[in-house]
Formats: C-alpha cells, structure tokens, sequence
C-alpha cells in the first residue's frame, strides 16, 4: 500500500497507534468529522498522534502512527464509530494547513530487522518478563495479548473466550517470529504508562526498541510485586 506523503492529524492526549494495532475511535468534534470525511474521500488515512505533555498548544510529537480506516458508521446526530488500523510509524514535518484540521506532511519510518544474536537474546527477556508480568495476574492484559496475537499468529487451542493460560498466551507470542511486531504488541498491551508507550513507538531500532521494552517491563513488574506485597 502506497503511504501519502502527507495526511490529516488527530491530536489525542496519552494516545499510540502502532502498526497493525486496532484502535477503535469515537469521531464527534466538527473538524475531526470533517477529516474523516476527507480521508473516506481519499485514500481513507490519517495519522494519530499523541498530544506533547506539558503543551498549553495542541503540539503532537514528532514521531506518530499512520492508520487506515477499516470500518466507518456514522450516527444520525453526525458522529461516528471508527476502527482504524496501524500502517506505518510515520514523522511528522511541515504543517501544511490548520483549518479546518491539521494537515501536516509524513514520511514513513522503515525499521530494520536483520536478526542478530543480541535481537534473539532481548527477545527472550522480553517473554520472561511478559509471563513474570502476567503471572502477577494481569488478567485483562492477558486476554487482550492473548487475542491480539491470536490475530496474527496461528490460532490458540481452545476458544478465544475460554479461559486462557499464561503458557498457551506465550506459545502464540512465540510464533510471531518478528521482533518489531512482538515488542509493539507487548508494550501496547503490557505498559501502563503512555508516555513509555510513545518511547517504544518512536524508537525505529529494533534491538534499541527491545532494550527499551525490557526496561519499561522491569518496572512494570517491580511495580505488581509491590502491589502484590501490599494486598
């Protein structure tokens, strides 16, 4: 698929839209219905983007995600429900307009993902601390990995809506075979804080990106054994 060399851009706070994630997104202000119209018009792109922390203006950060929309409904009262599915990490450059919305220029970001044996040993880590973090029981996290990779591996024994097993979540992890897709899922659905969220996104080295994820998953961890010893 052909990325545009510039697209409309939604500026939501604590938002990441990775690629080949599903985002699901409730369009309601005039100028957002009116982008998306544009882009059901178009090439049915556009970019999310997360709000700069601290900003007293509307300024996204400069690495964000390029999406398509996969499904549109729109409501009698002109509001509509959206899926929009990842494409591309994208950077963001010159505004080329304001009004009615943003419409800035992008140019994808291409990851590398030449194996190595370093990119092999931070993916093992990372699958340590994702079945440390779900055996703390993170529940819902485990359901949502387990059916976000499910996705896009091949499908779990057992229904999806059956009760799910750590060991089975990991062994569809494990099929992925891609370190870029299996440190955006991970850290989509593994950490909590947004901000570590948009690090991971805006990190196009995959081993640097790994490194990072392990660090954010320490912490994630360190954090449930807390809970753990305080409950």
């Amino acid at each position: 698929m052909e990325i545009p060399d510039r697209a409309g851009v939604m500026v939501l706070s604590g938002a990441c839209l990775f690629p080949q994630a599903l985002l699901p997104l409730f369009i309601f202000e005039p100028r957002y219905r009116q982008m998306l119209a544009a882009s059901l018009d178009g090439h049915r792109m556009f970019v999310i983007a997360m709000a700069r922390p601290g900003s007293t203006r509307e300024t996204p950060l400069p690495v964000a995600g390029l999406g398509l929309v996969r499904a549109s409904v729109e409501n009698d009262d002109g509001t509509s429900n959206l899926v929009v599915q990842g494409l591309s990490r994208v950077r963001l450059g010159k505004v080329i307009r304001y009004k009615p919305f943003r419409i800035m220029q992008i140019e994808p970001m291409v990851t590398d993902t030449a194996p190595s044996l370093l990119l092999t040993a931070l993916e093992a880590r990372v699958l340590d601390l994702v079945e440390a973090r779900l055996q703390q029981g993170a529940v819902t996290s485990l359901s949502l990995l387990a059916q976000a990779a499910a996705g896009v591996t091949p499908p779990m024994e057992g229904d999806i809506n059956d009760k799910i097993s750590v060991e089975s979540c990991l062994k569809s992890l494990r099929f992925l075979d891609n370190p870029s897709l299996l440190a955006d899922l991970v850290a989509l659905m593994l950490l909590s804080n947004p901000l570590a969220r948009q690090i991971i996104l805006q990190t196009v080295v995959v081993e640097e990106r790994l490194k990072q994820l392990v660090r954010f998953l320490l912490a994630e961890v360190a954090h449930g054994r807390k809970e753990g010893s305080e409950g």
